[in-house]
């Protein structure tokens, strides 16, 4: 009797084995990539085109987040400094200062200070910045204590998992909201108006499937 199939179809099922097994593998690798520090930008700390100090301004100096990321807590996006924030002050405050060389440049030609953007969400991430603002998300939530940082860097991994971490259990990162944008990571406040509260009064309950943040 002829035989159905040809003879080297009998080296389909290794072929097949080994196959679900490089896989496996290559899934593997690729989720372990993605987890590490060096995919999430953990630490990533560029340097700027003009040498500001978070610890200065905001530690020393009690600079509220909003004089310089003006909308913050009404749009979508976060705004990078503008030349005319930065002259505001040092018009008479340092107005000769070698570190301000930039700024004074940037005045004179009418050209935008660069800065470098240090926190990114992928293109195919939707992030509304003010919905979390006006949630009670702090800002140290999601950038650390910028107040201790001379040089700002990337303090959270900003992964999918890590968010989702977040809408899966908000509570603990709300605030009331005169303690948002506290540099302090626990305002005094906060310890007398627990987030569970603030969840139950403000009916937070962010989705966690795909098409939130996916659209």
């Amino acid at each position: 009797m002829a035989n159905i199939f040809p003879k080297w179809t009998n080296a389909l099922p290794i072929k097949a084995v080994v196959c679900l097994a490089v896989t496996v593998v290559f899934l593997a690798v690729g989720i372990t990539y993605y987890c590490t520090q060096k995919y999430t930008a953990v630490g990533y700390q560029p340097i700027q085109s003009v040498a500001f100090s978070h610890e200065v301004h905001v530690g020393q100096l009690g600079m509220d987040c909003r004089y310089c990321h003006v909308f913050a807590d009404v749009a979508a996006h976060a705004s990078t400094p503008t030349t005319q924030s930065c002259m505001a002050c040092h018009t008479q405050i340092l107005p000769d200062s070698p570190r301000l060389a930039p700024v004074r440049e940037s005045w004179k030609t009418g050209a935008p200070i660069r800065w470098t953007r240090i926190h990114k969400s992928p293109d195919f991430v939707y992030f509304n910045h003010a919905a979390h603002v006006n949630r009670g998300v702090g800002c140290t939530d999601c950038h650390g204590s910028v107040n201790q940082m001379p040089v700002v860097f990337q303090d959270k991994s900003l992964s999918m998992s890590w968010c989702l971490g977040c809408h899966r259990n908000p509570a603990p990162a709300l605030r009331p909201p005169t303690d948002v944008f506290s540099p302090s990571p626990t305002p005094p406040s906060c310890s007398r108006q627990p987030g569970q509260t603030l969840r139950d009064a403000w009916k937070v309950n962010p989705t966690s499937n795909c098409g939130g943040c996916h659209r």
